[in-house]
């Protein structure tokens, strides 16, 4: 017991575990210090971006393997046309317009024609006058182009298939007739009343409006048919942000190696 008690008596006893020891915390500081417990039980975890691992339904991953496959793939200049679109700005002032020729609806033509029907029983012969109105259906505004009868053209820019629309700018160009490219089929669908348009055609205006409409179709000729890189460059061919610092990096690689080669660099 003795000889026990000595050795034990050179010994250093060890130190209380970590949460044995009881700190005695500042208070001299108004904001506290709390740590936060995410074990089971504890605090609500932060929000974190799940995007990753969530199983997304199989046409929101097709639309998305979509998307990238045209960003990687060399698109050729018919279709890469359908990239440039109007500003926002741009398509403010053509929507403006295009508002005032909006085609009646059904309810509209049905009193236009009760009333027409009713002056024509009174002996009145009411002036039958038709009014200017957008243009509609892609074998209509061809016909309108081909016959030079079409003001301006508006095309969507996501017409499915695009090989509905993809040659009406090369015919436009060849009639010397001003387009456009909008974003949203939906958005010129609802200037004439329908779910979707793939093209719009203006034939006629107020003569309010012709100041305006002849002002739209200069812009749109010197943006769109007079430029001719726009229809004669190729999209796509977009790499990841992987491969694109792969290929910096030997890029750099090689312009080193040609360095020591030429004896530019010792």
């Amino acid at each position: 017991m003795g000889k026990n008690g000595a050795k034990n008596a050179g010994k250093k006893v060890p130190a209380a575990p970590l949460a044995a020891k009881q700190t005695s915390a500042k208070k001299d500081s108004v904001f506290q210090k709390t740590a936060r417990n995410f074990r089971i039980g504890g605090d609500i975890q932060p929000k974190r971006d799940l995007t990753r691992f969530v199983k997304w339904p199989k046409y929101v991953r097709l639309q998305r393997q979509k998307r990238i496959l045209l960003q990687r793939l060399k698109v050729p200049p018919t279709i890469a046309q359908f990239q440039h679109t109007l500003d926002k700005n741009q398509f403010t002032t053509l929507a403006r317009l295009m508002k005032k020729l909006q085609p009646e609806t059904k309810a509209q033509k049905k009193e236009r024609l009760q009333s027409q029907a009713g002056s024509n029983a009174a002996g009145k012969d009411g002036a039958n006058k038709s009014l200017p109105v957008l243009k509609y259906g892609i074998n209509h505004v061809t016909q309108l182009v081909e016959d030079k009868k079409a003001k301006l053209v508006v095309i969507a820019h996501d017409v499915d298939p695009v090989e509905i629309v993809c040659w009406l700018p090369a015919l436009c160009r060849k009639m010397e007739v001003p387009y456009c490219i909008v974003k949203g089929k939906s958005r010129l669908g609802q200037l004439v009343h329908k779910k979707a348009a793939s093209c719009l055609a203006i034939t006629n205006v107020e003569k309010a409006d012709q100041k305006d409409l002849d002002q739209i179709c200069g812009n749109m000729m010197a943006t769109f048919n007079d430029n001719h890189s726009l229809h004669r460059k190729w999209g796509g061919g977009i790499m990841g942000v992987k491969s694109q610092h792969i290929i910096h990096a030997r890029q750099v690689m090689l312009e080193k190696e040609q360095a020591k080669k030429t004896g530019l660099v010792m």
